[in-house]
């Protein structure tokens, strides 16, 4: 059993939301202006960051939309519950996120929306970013953060990008036991398969900080060196035919961010604003990243210890609702707390007038080990802007839209684009929107895909949405055509289909049966 005051316990969750809410608005104006190399500019606060951005943030209303769902449906909510909100949701979502989105409006199980086969994403940092309300509300109770992770986290990733956030989750509920941040770190570690490359990496962190405590910048080369290398198809990668091979190191892997996460939690020696000060240095999905990181310290360090200017500055927006939700820093904090003390008393532990309890969990992983992409690398990739790609052949009336100049446009019964790509597997950009049409897609002259385009008004020009992503063709070469099918379902208000960059992959895909 351990020990807490209802009062620790109440400031510790609310030190975990104002320290997640302070990261992200230190973070937000950095987004990914460094991409491979440590940030060096000014770490300020934006003036409009509290203002205009923090109530918009994505991985703060996530976060108060799936607490929603507890507060409505309790702890033992159910997968479809959370998938739910995004189906109904009028947010907007990216990457891993957005593509179950749309997934799970065509119809594709919540199970599997987030899973390779339909999610080309699978990787991403979107199960991290949104994970933070699981371990806040599981104090000590690793298990249970898994139990909870597992039907969230499936919903948008699988593989590392689920690990990602699992791992994540159960750093929460270990961060309320002690502040000694490398043991809670190894404690967490024990929550993903030790083979994953999450595990690897977190791994070879510990030893570049054992051997040199004081340096993050030598810990943040390495890991740039060793595993800087992401699949997603967002990447921002030039076509390899005018460049020589792919370059860039943009990188939105929920485990090589989340690396940065541990970077400035390792690294800031205990001190919450060292700490998110490194984690945005690091670079990459900074607002993420450096919100996960002051969650996790705010956590450790209880709100009435936060550092003054932190808690000036959110002291005017502790009471405001999170875009889309009913929440705010305070009512989140509120209810993760009358969540916290159900989940502790449903788990062995016990409540009394002052204090708390906890039969605290040692969970190790005990599930099926996940891989999302299997030796998979990229060979072609075929762009529309800034150079359009000669190998991309439109037949039709295809036009570049005006707005988005990476995608063209036709709505032209029998329009196709063919390329011919080399690979096993391939992916095709395009947009949603309410008047968009439905498409399909050919493998060397077979229809291998139909996919509808179309979205409700909320949603219009989802630019990230994914045409196509067809795997485990044999591997060699292949023709792709894309054609207007001049057809559409009836709340569509139009046929139009707007296609951007291919991409084609090397490796091998799990299907949804398979042992990975």
């Amino acid at each position: 059993m351990f020990r807490l005051t209802k009062r620790e316990l109440k400031n510790k969750i609310l030190g975990g939301w104002t320290g997640k809410s302070y990261g992200a608005i230190m973070g937000e104006p950095m987004e990914f202006a460094a991409q491979g190399e440590i940030y060096e500019g000014g770490l300020n606060i934006h003036p409009d960051a509290p203002k205009v951005w923090l109530h918009n943030e994505d991985d703060l209303y996530t976060n108060m939309a799936f607490l929603e769902v507890m507060q409505d449906k309790g702890l033992n909510a159910s997968q479809n519950d959370f998938a739910d909100i995004f189906r109904r949701s009028k947010f907007m979502l990216w990457h891993a996120n957005g593509q179950a989105r749309q997934n799970l409006l065509a119809g594709i199980p919540p199970g599997l929306s987030g899973h390779p086969r339909y999610n080309p994403h699978a990787d991403d940092i979107d199960f991290q970013i949104e994970c933070d309300f699981i371990g806040i509300v599981s104090p000590g109770l690793s298990k249970m953060s898994q139990t909870i992770s597992d039907k969230v986290g499936h919903i948008m990733n699988y593989g590392d990008g689920y690990y990602a956030g699992a791992f994540l989750a159960a750093l929460y509920t270990y961060a309320y036991l002690d502040s000694d941040i490398p043991t809670i770190i190894k404690r967490a570690l024990k929550a993903i398969p030790a083979e994953c490359r999450y595990a690897r990496m977190i791994n070879d962190l510990l030893q570049w900080y054992d051997e040199e405590p004081s340096n993050w910048r030598r810990a943040w080369r390495k890991l740039e060196d060793r595993w800087n290398s992401d699949l997603c198809p967002w990447a921002k990668s030039d076509p390899p035919s005018r460049q020589g091979g792919i370059v860039g190191r943009f990188n939105i892997q929920g485990h090589f961010n989340g690396a940065y996460i541990l970077i400035g939690l390792l690294y800031g020696g205990g001190d919450y604003l060292e700490a998110i000060k490194i984690c945005t240095r690091c670079g990459q999905d900074t607002d993420s990243n450096v919100a996960n990181c002051g969650g996790v310290m705010g956590v450790i360090t209880g709100y009435q210890d936060l550092p003054q200017a932190v808690k000036t500055e959110l002291a005017p927006y502790m009471t405001r609702d999170y875009n889309f939700t009913s929440l705010s820093i305070e009512s989140a904090s509120d209810l993760s707390y009358d969540l916290a003390l159900e989940n502790i008393s449903q788990n062995g532990g016990t409540i009394s007038d002052e204090d708390v309890d906890i039969d605290t969990q040692e969970y190790e992983f005990d599930g099926q080990y996940e891989v999302s992409f299997t030796d998979l690398a990229f060979t072609d990739i075929f762009t529309i802007h800034p150079d359009f790609s000669p190998e991309l052949q439109c037949h039709g009336d295809w036009t570049i839209d005006e707005i988005y100049k990476d995608l063209l446009t036709s709505d032209k019964a029998g329009d196709y684009i063919e390329v011919e790509f080399t690979g096993t597997c391939v992916y095709m950009q395009g947009n949603l929107n309410e008047r968009f049409g439905i498409l399909n897609a050919y493998i060397d002259g077979r229809l291998a895909q139909s996919r509808d385009m179309y979205t409700m008004k909320e949603y219009n020009d989802s630019v990230q949405s994914t045409a196509v992503w067809i795997t485990n063709l044999p591997d060699g070469k292949h023709v792709l055509r894309v054609a207007v099918t001049g057809q559409k379902r009836p709340k569509a208000t139009g046929t139009e289909i707007q296609l951007g960059r291919v991409i084609s992959y090397t490796g091998h895909v799990p299907e949804p049966t398979e042992m990975s």
